[in-house]
């Protein structure tokens, strides 16, 4: 690979979730070797429920060399199915390379995601590079450089074994409660609650419909989704499904955006929302027997931020989450925060012969902010919208009771155009993304030898 000649700068990132660890692999790939990682919590495993990633995603996994990992681990989608709460059929849409992409859309369980970037930013950049139990606490910086402050967040009494950290550019990878973005917006306050609740449960069943389908149903107020996860539970027979319960529990009118206390770890009793769906039933799945054979459950405000002005601050610039916060509507967030990744690696890798150069960091840092923060502040605003679901508020709103055949209702025309409207705006028309994989076939290839030669992860 075209590695920097020294000296390297140093890069520092906050957070090793999956646009955190991501970057690292991206800025890896672009010829930087002296990247620090980390992390709040004391030990990564594979906690979690399911994701999605879009093929604009898996198409830059792919050429990060990720992509036989993802098959191994995830679920290729065939189809999103949408329904109505009486079970009548909406919309099928095929999905990644069932609707002609060149790469898949994996549907994945979120914690063996991350182990999966974190084995490979191991091999690649080195195990030590990993700072567990690190918590970003504050930073400070000045015309040539960027110092970061950590604090043990298991034991803030005792001092982390890096208290700090001087670097050139601190990535912020920190998440939806950001201490970076804290910092930069003393004045924001908590994310920005939607009104409505999700739990969230994930069992192991027999495959239903393809065996690779996902199942969307209800309306804006009260939604239902399941869709697989594991391609190893696939390969034994069965469907590893990762479910969702969505339920408004606060008025639409109600000015108190402040999210109620919740511990997303902790397990919390079925009785609390399950009663609604008792009797919903769709795509061969009863939603009560789902939640009635699921052992643990999760709660989840859902929750985003409103778009800020600037993410880009001197050498600090914020990334994934920390950066641009939304609903969990279209299946979006690990994707755009992998799109992140790319634009900044690519950002600072074309300031390589000029980084040392007075204003080079801060003007790649602001020419990521310009791609990403405009495009992501209307994804932010079309999940507020309900993005692509907005299929299931039409034919509830239009059919309340039901329905017979969906185009007596809403025209065929009006439902295909809902989803065509948000792939453009999330950047994922087909087109674009297949043009992309022909131009960057050389990426991938880099890595397919390599695995081959070492028969693992590279």
């Amino acid at each position: 690979m075209p590695y920097l000649s020294e000296p390297q700068p140093r890069i520092l990132i906050a957070g090793a979730g999956i646009g955190g660890l991501t970057t690292a692999l991206a800025l890896h790939a672009a010829g930087f070797t002296d990247i620090e990682i980390f992390e709040a919590s004391a030990q990564l495993t594979a906690l979690g429920v399911g994701i999605n990633v879009q093929p604009s995603a898996v198409l830059i996994l792919r050429n990060l060399g990720l992509l036989r990992g993802l098959q191994d681990i995830g679920i290729s989608t065939r189809e999103l199915n949408f329904y109505s709460r009486h079970g009548h059929p909406i919309i099928s849409e095929p999905r990644g390379e069932h609707a002609g992409y060149a790469v898949p859309q994996f549907s994945v369980h979120r914690g063996e995601f991350q182990l999966l970037l974190l084995d490979a930013v191991k091999a690649r950049l080195g195990a030590s590079r990993i700072h567990l139990d690190h918590a970003l606490a504050s930073y400070d910086q000045d015309a040539g450089s960027i110092t970061a402050q950590f604090i043990r967040r298991s034991n803030p009494a005792e001092p982390p074994a890096v208290p700090s950290m001087t670097g050139t550019v601190l990535i912020a990878a920190d998440g939806i409660n950001s201490t970076a973005r804290r910092l930069l917006y003393p004045k924001e306050g908590p994310p920005r609650f939607s009104g409505r609740m999700l739990w969230r449960g994930c069992v192991e069943r027999a495959p239903y419909l393809t065996g690779a389908s996902m199942v969307w149903a209800g309306h804006a107020n009260q939604k239902f989704i399941a869709y697989p996860i594991s391609g190893r539970a696939a390969r034994r027979g069965a469907s590893l499904v990762n479910w969702i319960a969505e339920l408004r529990v606060r008025d639409e009118d109600d000015p108190d955006l402040t999210p109620p206390p919740t511990d997303w770890t902790k397990h919390v009793p079925k009785e609390r929302f399950a009663g609604p769906f008792d009797e919903w039933m769709c795509g061969g799945l009863r939603m009560a027997e789902l939640i009635r054979s699921t052992e643990s459950v999760f709660e989840f405000p859902m929750c985003d931020r409103d778009p800020v002005g600037r993410w880009s601050f001197g050498r600090l610039t914020l990334l994934g989450d920390a950066a641009h916060a939304m609903y969990p509507i279209g299946s979006n967030g690990a994707t755009q925060a992998i799109i992140d990744a790319e634009v900044l690696a690519g950002a600072l890798a074309g300031r390589k012969a000029t980084w040392q150069a007075a204003g080079a960091v801060e003007e790649a840092l602001k020419e990521y902010e310009a791609v990403r923060l405009p495009a992501t502040a209307r994804i932010v605003m079309a999940n507020r919208a309900n993005g692509p679901d907005h299929v299931l508020q039409l034919a509830h709103e239009r059919a309340p009771d039901g329905f017979e055949h969906i185009y007596d209702v809403v025209p065929k025309e009006e439902l295909e155009s809902v989803g065509a409207k948000y792939k453009a705006i999330a950047g994922f028309e087909r087109d674009a993304v297949n043009e992309k994989a022909r131009a960057t076939e050389g990426l991938a290839m880099r890595f397919r030898e390599q695995e081959e030669e070492t028969g693992g992860v590279v």
